[in-house]
């Protein structure tokens, strides 16, 4: 019997990119919001030949993601998961931005830990602009609310934000959220590694992909003036970033965020930085 893997937000772009490769040797669960995409994504993946089963998750919920791994692992044994659901700027304001990319990833990640056995492997998805937050408005000390007030943390992520500009708040909760997502990815590597499992994050740039081109309304295009490569990466390529990580193949990687965003960051100085920042 094939090993099941998760992919949330596994309807997107980068989600379905990723389902597509691991399908390869594995039966895959997809979970989403939106049930039309889901059975959508389910038939394109079944014409490759691909075992795909759909879940319905609100990760905002405790609940629903309790419910989408008990139901992931009722087939066989929950090997990977790969948490790519989440919301850009965007899509919503900074207590949405908060609510699923910081709290979604908590109840993703402690719902794995619950799980994880030997050769186990969490991979969240991060994003280049956490590499990019304002450092000092990046909240660390607060960021250990995760392990005992996760509601306090969200609630001192919004308030942070809050002292942007209202037109920049969104962005700014984006940009920290997923600095957290980098953060906790890292702290929690220990306790995977108790129980011989892998817990890593992968930081997207800027991909061609549905989330992707919604943000050009925020002057995120602007990125690729930046980058050493000058071009949108493709969904498939940071499948195969996302599907190797979570593969046993690299066997001894965790505890680490892994950057890939066609070189944009190393070309960016801070006159750059602050150029994107009045831009958005």
């Amino acid at each position: 019997m094939k090993q099941t893997a998760i992919i949330t937000g596994g309807t997107g772009g980068m989600g379905l990119a990723t389902a597509r490769i691991l399908g390869r040797d594995h039966r895959v669960v997809i979970a989403d919001l939106n049930q039309r995409r889901l059975d959508e994504a389910v038939a394109s993946l079944g014409e490759d030949g691909i075992e795909a089963h759909a879940v319905y998750c609100d990760i905002t919920s405790r609940q629903s993601v309790a419910d989408l791994f008990r139901e992931a692992g009722s087939a066989g044994t929950l090997r990977a998961v790969v948490h790519a659901a989440g919301v850009s700027p965007q899509m919503g304001d900074a207590e949405t931005m908060v609510s699923v990319n910081a709290l979604g990833t908590i109840h993703v990640t402690e719902a794995a830990l619950a799980v994880a056995v030997e050769g186990f492997a969490l991979v969240n998805v991060a994003s280049s602009a956490a590499h990019m937050a304002p450092r000092p408005l990046v909240p660390r000390r607060s960021y250990r609310l995760a392990f005992k007030d996760p509601a306090r943390l969200a609630s001192r992520l919004v308030a942070r934000a809050g002292l942007a500009p209202h037109r920049l708040r969104s962005g700014l909760a984006y940009s920290l959220s997923k600095n957290f997502v980098m953060w906790y990815s890292q702290e929690m590597a220990g306790r995977f590694g108790a129980r011989g499992a892998r817990i890593l994050s992968v930081s997207p740039g800027s991909f061609d992909t549905g989330m992707g081109r919604l943000e050009n309304k925020s002057g995120s295009h602007k990125l690729l003036e930046y980058a050493a490569l000058h071009r949108y990466g493709k969904p498939e390529e940071i499948g195969e970033v996302l599907a190797f990580c979570a593969s046993d193949r690299p066997g001894y990687l965790t505890g680490i965020d892994i950057l890939c965003d066609g070189g944009t960051k190393a070309g960016m100085d801070l006159k750059g930085m602050l150029s994107m920042t009045k831009g958005s």
